[in-house]
């Protein structure tokens, strides 16, 4: 059995894998999102994340698309005890920003998807710099007596805001961020290392990062002269063009032969042991694409591959 590992300064205990719910209900329809959040259950994860905004950019879509699915899935398998679910506000049309009305309203809409009163992990999914910190929280608090929330937690916010989030929290015994959940890979450092790792470190909170395959280049299924059909394939394709981009790939190459792994499991295993990281997040699309993602669990780097990596995405 995998062991958990625990969110911060949190009572909330997660699978080392997150499994992104940002396909549901886009590129994966309802019963394939089913069949891999089974999987991924069965495997011993415990860990969803989504967003209200999930996937309102594709045509016919309005948003919580998302939501809605992951709701069904938890009503049909009577198993909402056992998932951590985290969800976000701030970004779908309708409900944009921070204000405290927008919160507590995005808040019911998405409880009303997920079919649940719980929250457990509520994200702030991009800051939002016209309101004040203290409204912010002061907000996600009274969600947070409420108990509609567990815990809560943010995802692109700059240092100083998150700094400025804690300290009020702290001074006002209010609820207190746990977790960040910030854009950091292997070919993506610097959006999260330096002051806002910082921050975190300092403050114990738990990481949990996004795009930790770097829209799937981080699979090792991008490579040079070949065509991927993804609806992602723009994004992850340009990796290859940067000297980083292939410095990353060749020692992923040999540290995925000499461990037997796959490459995405090692890209994920190296994230996974970065300090603060708690559980990087990831998607698929499909049950096939899971195991990869899974052996992250079971997969511990030595101090010499972990130097290799950190070295090659310098």
């Amino acid at each position: 059995m995998t062991s958990l590992r625990n969110l911060g300064p949190s009572g909330l205990q997660v699978f080392p894998l997150c499994l992104g719910g940002n396909v549901f209900g886009w590129t994966a329809d309802e019963d394939q999102s089913f069949a891999v959040l089974d999987a991924y259950a069965a495997a011993g994860g415990n860990f969803v994340d989504t967003a209200d905004a999930y996937s309102h950019w594709v045509p016919g879509n309005e948003g919580g698309e998302s939501e809605t699915v992951i709701g069904k899935w938890l009503a049909s398998r009577g198993n909402r005890s056992d998932v951590v679910v985290a969800t976000k506000v701030g970004a779908l049309p309708g409900y944009k920003g921070l204000s405290a009305p927008t919160i507590k309203s995005a808040a019911e809409e998405s409880l009303r998807r997920l079919g649940t009163d719980h929250i457990d992990l509520y994200y702030t999914h991009f800051d939002d710099e016209t309101v004040p910190v203290e409204e912010i929280i002061t907000a996600l608090d009274e969600l947070v007596k409420e108990g509609k929330v567990r815990e809560i937690a943010a995802s692109n916010i700059s240092a100083a805001r998150l700094r400025a989030s804690l300290d009020f929290s702290e001074r006002e015994g209010l609820a207190r961020y746990v977790a960040l959940q910030p854009h950091y890979n292997l070919v993506s450092r610097y959006t999260y290392e330096g002051e806002l790792q910082d921050t975190a470190a300092d403050a114990g909170l738990a990481a949990v990062p996004y795009y930790a395959l770097a829209s799937g280049f981080l699979t090792g299924k991008y490579r040079p002269g070949t065509t991927v059909d993804s609806a992602r394939a723009g994004s992850a394709a340009g990796h290859l063009e940067s000297e980083r981009g292939q410095r990353v790939l060749a020692a992923l190459d040999t540290v995925a032969r000499d461990r037997d792994a796959e490459i995405a499991t090692v890209a994920l295993a190296w994230l996974a042991a970065r300090p603060t990281v708690a559980a990087p997040i990831a998607s698929a699309r499909t049950v096939d694409q899971l195991p990869a993602l899974l052996a992250v669990a079971g997969l511990q780097l030595t101090d010499e591959e972990l130097s290799t990596l950190t070295a090659a995405s310098a």
